[in-house]
């Protein structure tokens, strides 16, 4: 049969009869033979083995939204746990693109959304990529139910322990750990912190954008206070500009927070998680008002601090 029923593209090939794809395969020998396989047994895919046998390979297969494709190849058979974890991999990832199943990156945070009978539902923001996939995989392992995680969750993926509060139906990471004897009380403390420097303008932790009017509210639900060395975060709006930018909106907040020597749509770009209805006329809104505040200048097309 040649090359019948088989369409090669730049970076793979795919097994093709009656306009439906049965198989997407990297190298065409191997496509040709998930081809073969496919006509002995009448293009029935739920007769696909885990793994079958070519020359001195096994190799290992699984089905994936009604196509074969092909995991790895072996030597030795592999086992029955290995076999699962290829296929929980291929899972999160099937199109192999950079980050996997429902995380993107806008500028420096990698946020998890799905969409939901036609609509889109944020479930997390992050400041790493270990943090997001952690909480990516869980929710696709509990059918995207963020009330299934615990306080303390071990990440098999990177052997350790991960604390995390649901907040707003959002799931965040507040620290990684080898052990899971956490003191949750400092691991509250510091991320109530971390809000607080950033809300405050000392830090910039733009993932944390959403929290920055919660801290009394998690302060009463963490029973703690935020805590850092070098900061009484009770006094830090005495400074004239740090009362100004206490008193901003979130959305102001998070928009003057982008401003730094940037173009409209750059700004635009990084607040793309709030985007709804006129959102070009919401940011300019808030970019007139920290104008007459004073608190950035507009020069040639390119918004800059003061």
């Amino acid at each position: 049969m040649a090359e019948k029923y088989i369409r090669q593209n730049r970076n793979s090939c795919l097994v093709v009869r009656n306009s439906k794809t049965y198989a997407k395969i990297s190298s065409l020998d191997d496509a040709i033979f998930i081809r073969d396989f496919l006509v002995e047994n009448d293009w029935n895919l739920e007769l696909t083995p885990e793994t079958i046998k070519k020359d001195d390979d096994y190799l290992v297969l699984t089905v994936y939204d009604e196509k074969i494709y092909l995991l790895a190849k072996y030597k030795v058979e592999p086992d029955a746990e290995t076999i699962k974890n290829l296929k929980k991999r291929h899972e999160r990832n099937p199109n192999g693109s950079r980050y996997g199943l429902n995380i993107t990156r806008v500028f420096e945070t990698f946020v998890i959304s799905k969409q939901i009978a036609g609509d889109e539902y944020v479930f997390g923001y992050y400041d790493n990529l270990a943090d997001a996939e952690f909480v990516r995989n869980f929710l696709l392992d509990h059918m995207w139910d963020v009330g299934r995680f615990g306080i303390i969750n071990y990440c098999e993926d990177s052997d350790d322990y991960k604390v995390v509060r649901v907040i707003d139906d959002k799931a965040y990471v507040l620290g990684s750990f080898a052990s899971g004897n956490i003191d949750l009380d400092v691991v509250y403390a510091d991320f109530l912190s971390r809000i607080s420097k950033h809300k405050y303008g000392l830090e910039s932790h733009p993932y944390l954008d959403g929290l920055t009017d919660k801290i009394p509210e998690l302060e009463k639900e963490f029973n703690t206070r935020a805590k850092d060395d070098a900061w009484d975060f009770a006094n830090v709006s005495n400074d004239p500009l740090n009362e100004l930018i206490f008193n901003m909106s979130p959305f102001e907040k998070s928009v003057y927070d982008v401003v730094d020597c940037t173009a409209f749509e750059d700004i635009k770009r990084a607040l793309i998680r709030y985007k709804s209805k006129n959102f070009d006329e919401k940011i300019t809104k808030q970019l007139d008002e920290l104008i007459k505040k004073d608190l950035i200048e507009k020069r040639d097309g390119i918004y800059i601090k003061k």
